[in-house]
């Protein structure tokens, strides 16, 4: 059996399946696309890959299925399912992907399409696995879907350690050998037995640590909000075509914003890190409820709306409203007195920690620095923000 040196979990075992499925090229490409995009411009060593963070979940989504000793067919359907389930990112992974949905109507997670059209639904056939079970597991369908795509998969389970050991930053550091070794079965639904609360628990406030610190970290929001506009000029513009752009790498991505002068500036600005500045930065209770998680077009509008009353150039007003954070982990299930049980229901934490993510929020408005204080002073003004908006 293949094995492969890993950083995080030491040596990866590889099933044949598996074999066949990394030397395609949809899953080679995802060495070309970093995990955490442009957190890179905050941990510098943040330069892991999705590639790396596939063969991770592959490797936790194998140990789980021989903890819970399913039977054949279903197990190698979950740990395919396992390591393919990233293909569907598009270049700079979620910096993306809202452009992404714009113009092609489609999820990350929705990889039918890519299973049918590629050598990866070769391969699986080839296998005697059935194309779209796969697909409805990545998106968190079908018998156990929720070991890959729900709400404590092995998915969330890499990226926190994978992402905490590359950062440098320790809050995601979680006990995931005995998560996995906590795992159950009722009534064919995955559930986690009671003895491991507290484990359940560090995940959850694994994710918000991480939030606040490497997640949605002031710099990296800036370089993905212009990301998402340059993306979508060239997108609107038609200099790329959606399906080709959805399978770009990072370093592509950037040389068509480089290629086009409406973006250029924008990619030199991502390439160099010359990004814009925070002319706003809001808490919740100062930002009145209409201008939070706004729609594309109405943030738009409103970026237009603040550069027109600031003096700028449309161009230099970037407005970020993001929606209000869950905590899908509270929604795992814990087998308690035999009967499974809502780890929200369980666990007097979940109410503290979603109190917390309602803190940590932010509206963030930003601009290039020559003219963060007329911007400031206009957004005020357009948003009727309470309090100073001032980082």
């Amino acid at each position: 059996m293949t094995t492969i040196k890993d950083s995080v979990h030491d040596y990866i075992e590889l099933h044949p399946t598996a074999e066949a499925l990394l030397d395609t090229e949809p899953m080679q490409r995802l060495r070309y696309v970093r995990q955490l995009s442009t957190v890179q411009l905050v941990y510098p060593a943040a330069n892991h890959t999705r590639f790396e963070h596939s063969l991770g979940v592959y490797h936790l989504a194998s140990r789980a299925v021989d903890q819970l000793d399913l039977e054949d067919a279903l197990a190698d359907r979950l740990r395919a399912a396992a390591l393919v389930h990233d293909v569907g990112h598009g270049p700079f992974g979620h910096q993306t992907e809202r452009a992404i949905e714009r113009h092609l109507g489609r999820h990350h997670d929705e990889i039918g399409w890519l299973l049918a059209e590629t050598e990866l639904g070769t391969v699986l056939e080839e296998q005697g696995i059935d194309l779209d079970a796969v697909a409805a597991t990545v998106d968190g369908r079908g018998p156990l879907g929720e070991l890959v795509s729900g709400p404590l998969d092995v998915d969330r389970m890499d990226y926190l350690v994978r992402d905490a050991h590359h950062t440098g930053v320790p809050y995601g550091t979680i006990d995931h050998a005995r998560l996995i070794r906590a795992f159950r079965l009722v009534d064919g639904e995955l559930v986690i037995a009671d003895d491991s609360v507290a484990s359940a628990e560090s995940a959850l406030i694994a994710r918000t640590l991480m939030n606040a610190t490497v997640y949605r970290h002031h710099v990296s929001r800036i370089a993905g909000a212009m990301l998402d506009r340059a993306s979508e000029r060239v997108l609107a513009d038609g200099v790329a075509d959606p399906d080709a752009f959805a399978r770009l790498t990072d370093e592509e991505l950037l040389g068509v914003l480089a290629d086009y002068e409406p973006t250029a500036e924008f990619a030199s600005r991502l390439r160099n890190r010359r990004l814009y500045k925070r002319a706003a930065w809001a808490r919740r209770e100062d930002v009145p409820e209409t201008f939070v998680d706004l729609s594309y077009d109405r943030t738009r509008a409103l970026e237009r709306e603040i550069a027109d009353v600031a003096g700028a150039d449309p161009s230099a007003v970037i407005l970020d409203s993001p929606g209000t954070s869950s905590s899908p982990e509270s929604r795992a299930r814990i087998l308690v007195d035999g009967e499974p049980q809502r780890l929200g229901d369980r666990s007097p934490l979940v109410a503290g920690l979603d109190a917390c993510a309602r803190e940590i929020w932010r509206l963030g408005v930003y601009a290039p620095p020559d003219v963060l204080e007329s911007v400031r002073e206009a957004t005020v003004d357009v948003l009727e923000l309470a309090g100073d908006p001032a980082p």
